[in-house]
């Protein structure tokens, strides 16, 4: 059965994702509508990748009934209004991380997609690559002892970045890029809840994070140590590390390899020539795959990237900008 995509933002992101898709088999995924906040954007956003319908504004997409499922790539302030329209339109719907501003946000979007019966996933892309799944297999399989530590950074010059910079767009490091490092370590220790949060960082001028890091310690001596920068270039690796060897991942939040005690193993990415914005973006179709599959299971979660996850990874960011005094407007708002 053929799931039938709305896009909800005609920014790079989305243009990736659609690339992403058109590799899958026609006969299971199709993007049908797209919808920006001109008609303008959308009409050109359409044009360019052959979708039949274009929108100004998302209310349209909410109703539109040949939509099954929605992909959400707008600002981050923006996710809980669009996805709450779309929710309530009876629309299934994949997220673009950070899922929300902050965990009450979260929680509440959950709670609808569960009283509607509804798909709802973060699209935390990097949990479907190939690498996550062996890496999975490799630890469960003891190849390198219990696992004790995990190390992630993810940095990068990003000052000129407005949507990373600014608060009213919902910037700052620790939502942009250290919710990989977060999802990472949570992934490792999956099942673990944190007994201890440490974080420290600085903020720009505008009062949010240019760089963060915290140290995350669980029960049974395991701990996590992060890092994200907006200011240098980071190694952007992540690294396990247990009792009888160790893991490095390079480029962890889009990986084609991982090396196991100083052996490279190697996963190539799927097939697909298409022109993107971002690395390995063609691996954006992983998660889209995850996505029909639960939805034609009939499922609300993807057990790879579940509720319980989002809600935790929500509380995570917001201890740590709590730590660092960094405060977005939807933080003293109800929901």
């Amino acid at each position: 059965m053929q799931l039938k995509w709305g896009i909800a933002a005609s920014g790079k992101i989305s243009n990736d994702f659609v690339q992403a898709l058109k590799a899958l088999p026609t006969s299971d995924h199709k993007v049908v509508a797209i919808a920006s906040r001109t008609l303008a954007s959308s009409d050109k956003f359409a044009k360019t990748h052959g979708i039949s319908t274009a929108y100004e504004g998302y209310d349209k997409l909410a109703k539109d009934e040949n939509v099954d499922v929605v992909y959400v790539g707008v600002l981050n302030p923006q996710h809980y209004d669009v996805v709450k329209l779309l929710l309530e339109g009876g629309k299934h719907v994949l997220c673009e991380k950070p899922f929300t501003m902050n965990e009450k946000q979260t929680r509440k979007l959950i709670s609808l997609s569960k009283e509607k019966k509804l798909f709802l996933m973060e699209a935390v892309w990097s949990r479907f690559f190939p690498v996550y799944k062996e890496l999975k297999k490799v630890i469960d399989a003891g190849e390198i002892g219990e696992v004790k530590e995990v190390s992630v950074d993810f940095g990068m010059p990003l000052n000129q970045v407005d949507r990373l910079n600014k608060k009213e767009l919902g910037g700052g490091t620790i939502l942009d890029l250290g919710i990989y490092t977060l999802q990472f370590q949570q992934y490792i220790f999956r099942g673990l809840t944190p007994i201890k949060v440490v974080a420290n960082g600085q903020l720009n001028e505008d009062g949010v994070d240019k760089f963060a890091a915290a140290i995350i310690t669980y029960e049974q001596d395991k701990m996590a140590v992060v890092s994200c920068s907006a200011v240098v270039q980071n190694s952007c690796e992540a690294r396990v590390y247990g009792t009888k060897g160790s893991i490095k991942i390079p480029f962890f939040w889009c990986p084609t390899s991982m090396v196991i005690n100083g052996k490279t193993r190697e996963f190539p990415l799927i097939e697909n020539d298409r022109t993107f914005n971002y690395s390995n973006s063609a691996g954006l179709a992983y998660q889209a795959e995850e996505v029909r599959k639960c939805i034609m299971a009939g499922k609300i979660e993807s057990p790879q990237m579940t509720h319980d996850e989002t809600i935790q990874l929500a509380q995570l960011m917001d201890k740590m900008r709590k730590e660092l005094g960094v405060v977005y407007s939807a933080d003293s708002q109800t929901y």
